[in-house]
């Protein structure tokens, strides 16, 4: 990436993105070379997947999946752009900033402080480039499925699960069964997987929450729930403490 930014604007009203695109573009410092726009969370996970954006400024109420929704899923994405939440609602500050978001601006938006909240953005992604350079090769898995051969990077695993005589590992985007045993996978990756039972690790930066759960054969229980999917993760007695004190980190 060069000194230009490239903004993505998701906001469901039409002239908030109109506004928002016009004071975008009038930035001088950091320089916005292109807008792109969406109406809701899927328009813009459907950009993302095509073209790569430094900068998304998303709003919070929208229809269907809302601003928060997107918000966790672009926290799992391993080269996620920097977050910007602009809406109308001041109360949900706190909870902006726990999802790592770099600014939280009100409406109606000024040129000052969207500039400054762009000055945030930089600082984060010459941050984030700096950390990149000092890590080792990102590890990946090589998945032989059907004929054809894929390369997972491990930052996009949000879980393994031991299932019958095979481990599932999963995505955001799907499952892929993997020849490995659970017991390898949590001694080679200790510092990116918690495990939660002992049939399922969870990625450390996924786990979202830990809540009460009724399982058909343990019964009353407890389970986590996971980053950008929908299925309840069962957690074992033993590894209750575990997580909890993961969570209050």
């Amino acid at each position: 990436m060069n000194g230009t930014f490239k903004v993505l604007v998701v906001d469901d009203e039409n002239l908030a993105r109109a506004r928002l695109r016009t004071l975008l573009l009038d930035c001088t410092e950091p320089v916005v070379s292109e807008v792109g726009e969406a109406a809701n969370a899927v328009q813009a996970m459907e950009q993302m997947q095509h073209q790569a954006f430094d900068v998304v400024l998303v709003d919070i109420h929208m229809p269907g999946a809302d601003g928060m929704t997107l918000a966790r899923t672009l926290r799992l994405q391993p080269l996620a752009p920097a977050l910007i939440f602009v809406t109308a609602h001041a109360e949900h500050a706190v909870q902006a900033f726990e999802l790592e978001a770099v600014d939280y601006l009100t409406k109606p938006v000024r040129l000052e402080r969207l500039q400054a909240a762009l000055q945030k953005a930089k600082r984060h992604r010459q941050t984030r480039t700096q950390e990149n350079s000092e890590i080792a090769p990102q590890q990946v898995f090589i998945i032989q499925e059907r004929g054809r051969t894929e390369r997972v990077p491990l930052q996009e695993v949000v879980y393994f699960k031991a299932e019958l005589k095979y481990v599932t590992l999963r995505t955001l985007a799907r499952s892929f069964i993997l020849d490995a045993s659970l017991n390898e996978l949590e001694e080679k990756y200790s510092a990116h997987v918690i495990r939660v039972h002992r049939n399922a690790l969870v990625a450390r930066r996924a786990v979202r929450a830990l809540e009460r759960h009724f399982d058909p054969e343990e019964g009353e229980g407890w389970a986590v729930r996971v980053n950008g999917v929908d299925e309840l993760l069962a957690v074992s007695r033993r590894q209750l403490g575990a997580v909890r004190e993961l969570l209050s980190r």
